[in-house]
């Protein structure tokens, strides 16, 4: 990885975590519900064309359509992106190709999709729960994981090892939960398992949400008590919010140990996102 690209997301210090965000206070109401406002609108043209029109689609129109949504999406809700690295398969993400990324929003799987629209997702099972997400979800063929369920952390292994053998990009973040973005959590290795035994490239994304005043924005953070609400109109009162993506040197996950290979996943991504002290 260039110095570029470790600038880009590095940046100024941020904010410490229980600072409360001085730009949210001064932030202009009005544009964050205008914002809001435009989100939900393209929310709900998302689910109509998900019901009217998917379905007589090929792969490719899909596909060209969940990145025209993601990015028009980050757009509506004031978010810049930018995306520095180099992918397995060169520009484009190589065919049956495992993502890891780290996991820090919501905003997380629209991010991705902006530039790998052919991923599917490993989400929790509650996501079948929100509302319009649910639909949006299940259109880009999303795979639910029941996390209170032990075992099935193996039938989703099975069903990930599937789509990489079948030459589909599927994408986790195997931290399990949100972090304040700063740094990486442990990973939890199961579901490398599906690279491993299909000997499938896996490829480490870093995701960075910095703005005009911090190099880690406390207004897309999405941890401890906060709700989706609130986080919703956070990141609407956001001023300069941008999203970067750095595409790290991918992994093969042929013969390696899952552990292993989870910390040295772990340590790709920490390294480019943790900042100076």
């Amino acid at each position: 990885m260039n110095d570029d690209a470790t600038t880009t997301l590095a940046g100024r210090r941020g904010l410490e975590a229980d600072d409360e965000p001085p730009r949210i206070r001064r932030g202009h109401r009005l544009r964050a519900v205008v914002r809001i406002v435009h989100a939900v609108v393209h929310a709900l043209h998302g689910i109509a064309i998900v019901l009217l029109r998917f379905k007589t689609m090929d792969a490719a129109r899909r596909h060209a359509l969940i990145q025209w949504w993601a990015r028009k999406m980050l757009r509506v809700m004031g978010i810049e992106l930018r995306v520095d690295g180099t992918a397995a398969g060169g520009e484009q993400i190589a065919p049956g190709t495992l993502l890891v990324a780290n996991h820090i929003s919501w905003l997380d799987i629209m991010v991705v999709h902006a530039v790998c629209p052919q991923a599917r997702f490993v989400s929790k099972a509650d996501v079948r729960h929100w509302p319009l997400v649910s639909r949006l979800a299940d259109a880009a063929n999303t795979l639910y994981l029941e996390r209170e369920r032990k075992r099935d952390a193996l039938r989703v292994v099975h069903l990930v090892a599937a789509a990489l053998k079948n030459d589909e990009i599927v994408a986790v973040f195997p931290e399990g939960t949100t972090s304040d973005g700063r740094d990486v959590l442990p990973f939890h290795a199961n579901l490398l398992q599906a690279a491993i035994s299909t000997g499938a490239p896996v490829q480490p994304i870093a995701l960075r949400f910095s703005d005009t005043a911090a190099a880690v924005s406390p207004a897309v953070e999405y941890i401890g008590t906060t709700t989706l609400v609130q986080s919703v109109w956070r990141v609407a009162s956001g001023d300069g919010v941008c999203a970067n993506v750095v595409l790290l040197a991918p992994r093969s996950g042929a013969q390696a140990e899952r552990r292993e290979l989870a910390q040295a996943l772990r340590a790709d991504i920490a390294a480019l996102l943790r900042l100076p002290r």
